[in-house]
């Protein structure tokens, strides 16, 4: 029987976190699934995960789960996979379709609206039916992951919101974290720890493994791992991360 159950997201920006735990001989002893952003989160929650890597709004929502590793989806500048997609300037819209995959992306989009951008929009959730190409022009689209670099060229602006929150902030953005819904031994931990800096420390080998496999070629997929993301759970990240619940409380509040 496997020592732990952990629910993951096979993105490109995942890619090293999943090939350390792959790879580094934790897989022994853990049963590795993979899921959409949101439904990562869901299985924490009911429990049919012990380990998860979710969205952060969703750990805002659930406090009694815990924070364990040392690494996380973050980025220090544009993340380039996080974008709200348009044919007119933001402020020139009156409609943003949601990313039904991410509650931590469409958070920190709703926020970005009310509190620096001053702009009313009318939203609207979408599901996995959605076309993402048949919206008006004045309609935005906030979209995630992989098929942000396949669709993009379809648009003639795209806002990056990794860019947008530093602007306004001057911090950095956490857009996922590990967490569990139990306690595990510091030995686990520890291995834990290991098997995700296996993966973040050897980028070339993950390049090599998923380059011919995703939406990504070799050569784009390095820079995005190495520039766009920045997978280390530091301070300032920590403090950029309870800056983005502070202000979702506030938000609540008016």
């Amino acid at each position: 029987m496997f020592e732990v159950r952990i629910s993951a997201v096979r993105y490109s920006n995942t890619y090293p976190l999943i090939y350390g735990l792959e790879n580094s001989g934790i897989e022994l002893n853990a049963e590795i699934e993979i899921d959409h952003p949101a439904d990562c989160a869901k299985k924490i929650v009911e429990r049919k995960a012990d380990i998860g890597l979710i969205p952060v709004v969703s750990i805002h929502q659930n406090p009694s789960l815990s924070i364990i590793g040392d690494f996380c989806i973050g980025s220090r500048g544009p993340v380039r996979t996080v974008l709200l997609l348009s044919n007119k300037p933001p402020e020139k819209l009156d409609t943003i379709y949601l990313d039904y995959r991410s509650r931590t992306s469409v958070a920190l989009t709703r926020l970005l609206a009310r509190k620096f951008w001053r702009c009313n929009f009318k939203w609207v959730e979408t599901d996995q039916d959605f076309s993402f190409l048949n919206i008006a022009d004045n309609e935005g689209l906030v979209l995630i992951g992989d098929q942000c670099y396949e669709m993009e060229s379809n648009f003639s602006y795209k806002t990056d919101l990794a860019i947008e929150w530093n602007k306004y902030t001057g911090l950095p953005f956490v857009f996922a974290c590990w967490v569990a819904n139990k306690s595990f031994s510091s030995s686990f931990i520890s291995k834990f720890n290991n098997a995700l800096a296996y993966g973040v420390t050897n980028i070339d080998s993950v390049v090599e493994y998923y380059g011919r496999r995703g939406s990504m070629p070799p050569d784009v997929l390095k820079n995005y791992l190495t520039n766009n993301i920045d997978f280390l759970l530091d301070d300032e990240k920590k403090i950029a991360m309870h800056t983005f619940f502070k202000y979702l409380d506030e938000l609540k509040e008016t």
